[in-house]
């Protein structure tokens, strides 16, 4: 397989560097204090800050940035060399965040702003020198976390440095500290959600797909019957279903159960069809030249063909199992579940917590995909799109 290869020069780094260098060459590093007596802000050099820990971190972030920055000029670094400049880079980005004014006596002053703006050069560059690396085909994954990781520090850092309140964007530190703190309540709201409404409703919604394909393919009469019928239970709103399934099943799992069914019928049962259609005309003469009954056709040519497209479909069905029972949940359920924690945590403005239910819902949708498309890979290890890849 080929790699791609480090990039023989570096843009990104060379306006690293020059940020770095007014960085360096200007009056205040990090802060402007707001003078008591007149309300004027004075700028403040590094050499200047409150304390001597304070002189230490808003040194050695410009250090880590700066040797970070030589680094990053070098066109074909090897691994030593791109895990030392992703380390520094990551180290001058925690000092960011740590220099980020907490208060409104303080703001950052133009320094500070160079400095964020190298961060992200040197994050793109690093990146880009990471992904380029030999890597083992465990450590693929190494690129996007290092990716998400980027994103994660300059959330924390643009949101703490611009102060924004936390009812409209709480940082990832406050969402971190929630999971931790919620622990067990959003265990709670997962086993509900999930371990009983989604893998009920999916399981049902999408083997009732299934089994009607084949029914509508072995009889085509049902094709003008059950079809239209079928598309109609797509155009249903689900804020309009919710609460007449709620009235129907009650405030607990069931209602929610029957909403994933709904939603997830619909698209299995398009799927398949199209997968038992897609076998080729050749191979359907074959079969039939050596007299092969309906179902033998359907267990050894049809079936196999369309696992591609049904895969599709579970895949797709997976994260819509899981916003069908959020949103659902929102319309009544019991004191449990991750609509119900998303509504009413919103409703008392403890948005850390919202969005740390957000994070839950997320990770499990993402592993639910994920886990899907290795049993695919297995499943379908013969199809040109698996051994390709």
């Amino acid at each position: 397989m080929i790699r791609p290869t480090a990039p023989s020069s570096a843009p990104g780094a060379l306006l690293a560097v020059f940020a770095l260098a007014l960085l360096c060459l200007s009056g205040p590093f990090a802060l402007l204090m707001v003078d008591p007596g007149d309300y004027v802000l004075q700028p403040r050099a590094w050499w200047q800050a409150d304390s001597v820990s304070a002189q230490i971190l808003q040194l050695g972030t410009a250090l880590c940035l700066l040797v970070a920055a030589g680094l990053a000029l070098r066109p074909t670094p090897g691994r030593l060399q791109t895990a030392v400049l992703t380390t520094l880079a990551l180290a001058g980005a925690l000092g960011l965040i740590a220099l980020a004014p907490t208060d409104e006596s303080r703001v950052p002053g133009h320094a500070y702003w160079l400095a964020t703006l190298a961060l992200m050069l040197l994050a793109v560059v690093t990146v880009q020198r990471v992904a380029a690396l030999p890597l083992p085909r465990w450590l693929a994954p190494l690129t996007a976390g290092l990716f998400g990781l980027w994103m994660l520090l300059l959330w924390e850092q643009l949101v703490t440095a611009f102060a924004v309140p936390r009812v409209l964007l709480p940082p990832p530190s406050a969402v971190i500290l929630a999971l931790w703190e919620h622990a067990a309540t959003l265990w709670g709201d997962l086993v509900q959600t999930v371990g009983k409404a989604v893998l009920i409703g999916y399981a049902l919604g999408c083997g009732l797909g299934v089994l009607t394909g084949i029914a509508i393919d072995r009889l085509p009469f049902l094709q003008r019957g059950l079809l239209p019928v079928a598309s109609l239970t797509s155009t249903i709103p689900l804020v309009g279903i919710a609460p007449i399934a709620v009235m129907w099943f009650g405030f607990d799992w069931p209602s929610k159960a029957a909403v994933i069914v709904l939603m997830t019928f619909f698209p299995t049962l398009v799927s398949t069809l199209a997968g038992l259609g897609a076998a080729g005309k050749l191979e359907r003469e074959l079969m039939h030249s050596y007299a092969a009954s309906y179902r033998r056709t359907l267990l050894d040519l049809r079936l196999p063909v369309a696992l591609p497209f049904i895969f599709n479909a579970l895949k797709v069905n997976a994260t819509l199992a899981l916003i069908g029972a959020i949103v659902a949940e929102f319309f009544g359920s019991p004191t449990q579940g991750l609509g119900f924690r998303i509504s009413t945590e919103a409703s008392r403005m403890n948005m850390p917590l919202v969005w740390a239910t957000i994070v839950v819902a997320s990770a499990v949708g993402m592993l639910a995909y994920s886990a899907l498309s290795r049993l695919e890979r297995r499943v379908n290890f013969w199809h040109p799109s698996v051994r390709s890849a």
